[in-house]
Parts: structure tokens; sequence; C-alpha cells
């Protein structure tokens, strides 16, 4: 199919270099053209845009634009969208992270337009180009249709790791909870490995901890794999700050566990942990600044050597 791809970041561009991969034709903007001119000199199939309007004439109807940018930039973009010509039958797919109450409002008013909305939560990080892309898929059947090619391209496997789980919103949501998850894991694995380091008469060695656990344990995971990553290389686990950000997700999953009463006390203090990180150095939020930058290539603060 031939779709658009609207903002060409780290996810972006690698979406489209996927999309491209499995024979599909890509119209690719950003605010920097030079970054569509680059990515369009570097594969074939991507044609690029140097703005929105021409976006639109380079689709034929029924167009579909993915936004992959962030969550604050989703309304203007839209907005944008529409004073280009979007038409009836058209759709717009949010594939970042936004709040699931506001994809339920942009669907509600697209929809009065005749425009399908799909929210599509996507998880993979910066190795979803090799190993794809999870997605969870709100909207309408008529709309998740319109994209459902893509869907299948970007995914590990056309059946498998993606799916549509609801209505517009839903998508979002189980991308929100998947985060707060996300969040009380990370935790607990830097707690642990803290723990291990400062019993330092037992002399542990945790790279190799790290290995031994990662195979044949039940805590095995890609997570786990990141860290043992991180620990073998010292050098660069000397340079990371334990200052650890947060994207929002984590928030709005305790805020909705809060509004329906659900309780949720890891994905809480998990997120108040990161708070604690911005205030005394630890070694745990090393190591959740380590995970971070190894599945979602976040920017990391560097450690403020002045304090050593």
């Amino acid at each position: 199919m031939k779709l658009a791809m609207i903002g060409l970041g780290k996810m972006g561009a690698n979406m489209v270099r996927r999309l491209v991969k499995d024979g599909h034709a890509v119209v690719a903007y950003d605010v920097s053209a030079e970054v569509a001119d680059a990515l369009a000199g570097e594969l074939d199939n991507v044609t690029p845009a140097a703005d929105l309007a021409a976006v639109i004439a380079r689709l034929e109807g029924p167009r579909a634009v993915w936004l992959m940018v962030p969550h604050q930039f989703v309304d203007p973009s839209i907005d944008a969208l529409l004073a280009a010509g979007l038409e009836r039958g058209d759709l717009v797919i949010d594939g970042g992270n936004s709040n699931f109450k506001q994809s339920q409002a942009r669907g509600t008013r697209l929809a009065e337009a005749g425009i399908h909305f799909v929210d599509c939560g996507t998880s993979g990080g910066v190795w979803g180009l090799e190993n794809g892309y999870s997605l969870m898929v709100g909207g309408s059947d008529a709309a998740v249709a319109l994209i459902e090619p893509a869907l299948k391209s970007l995914a590990p496997a056309a059946d498998t790791g993606w799916g549509h789980v609801g209505p517009v919103g839903a998508g979002h949501y189980v991308k929100m909870v998947h985060n707060g998850i996300e969040y009380g894991l990370m935790q607990a694995y830097a707690e642990g490995f803290e723990m291990m380091q400062s019993r330092e008469e037992l002399q542990l060695d945790l790279h190799q901890v790290a290995q031994i656990w990662q195979h044949g344990s039940v805590v095995r995971s890609w997570l786990l794999d990141l860290i043992a990553e991180a620990l073998g290389d010292a050098a660069h686990m000397a340079t990371l700050s334990d200052y650890v950000d947060d994207s929002g997700e984590g928030r709005w999953t305790v805020h909705d566990a809060i509004d329906n009463a659900v309780p949720t006390p890891v994905l809480a203090l998990a997120l108040q942990m990161r708070f604690r990180s911005r205030q005394d150095p630890s070694y745990a939020g090393k190591l959740l600044n380590a995970m971070r930058a190894g599945f979602g290539g976040h920017a990391i603060r560097p450690t403020d050597s002045s304090k050593d």
C-alpha cells in the first residue's frame, strides 16, 4: 500500500525503512526537510514532501497518514492536515504515545468530518526495524482494515505481535498500561542489582550474575539482556547519571488507576522512585538509565563529574 509518515525521528524513520523493505510506498514528511530528503535518497519507494499539502497531493484516496510525532504535536498536525485537504474516507493513525482520552476526543472530532482515526500504541524502540514492532491498535473495523497491510509489515510477523484491541482509545490505553508495567519491571531489576552491588564482602560479579539469569531463569527477559549488556561495559556505566526521566505514560497509568480505584502499588512506587532519582545518586538509577537507553534510545544525562 501507499501511505504517508509524518515525523521521521528515531522510530518514524525506522518504520519507513521496515515498510519499504516489505514493498510499501511511503510519502515522507518531517519539519526538517533535510531529514525527509536524506531518507528518500537512502531508500527506493520513498517520496519526500516539502509540506503537508504536498503529502495530501501525493496520496490517492482513501489516504492513510501515519503520525509519529510527540503527543503535544498531534492536534496541531491534525489541524494542518485538515487545512491541507484531508477528505472524507481518509485515515489518520497516531502511532505515538498519546493519552487515550485525547485519542478518544480526536476520533470523535474526525468522525464528525467523515475521517477515520486509529490510535496505535507502538513498542519496540530502536530495535523495531530489525525485530518488528509490538502494535496495539484501537479504532473501528473499517479503519483498521485500511491500514492492516502496513500493520502486518511493521509487526514482527503478519500474524504475531499486533492486534486490534478495541475501539478508538483502546490502543493508547493498552500501551499506557504496558509502559506502567515496564516501569515496575525496570525498578525491580534495578533494586535487586543494587542489593547485590551493596554486598561488597561477597565480591559479586554483577555482569556474570546477569548472564547466568539470561538462560533458564524465570526472570530472564529483554530488559535483563540490556542489563547484562550495560554491565559488560564498565566505561559506559561510569558515564551514566542516575537521573531517570519519565515520558508521561507512567503518570497517566497511575492517574487512571486512581480514577478507577484499582490498586497498583508497584506501578505507583516505580513512578515515585523515578522522582526520587532526581534527588540523590543511586546505582539503581544508573541501571534504569542503561535499560532506557538500550530499548528506546532515550537521551541520558551524563554523570556530573563535579559531584565525585
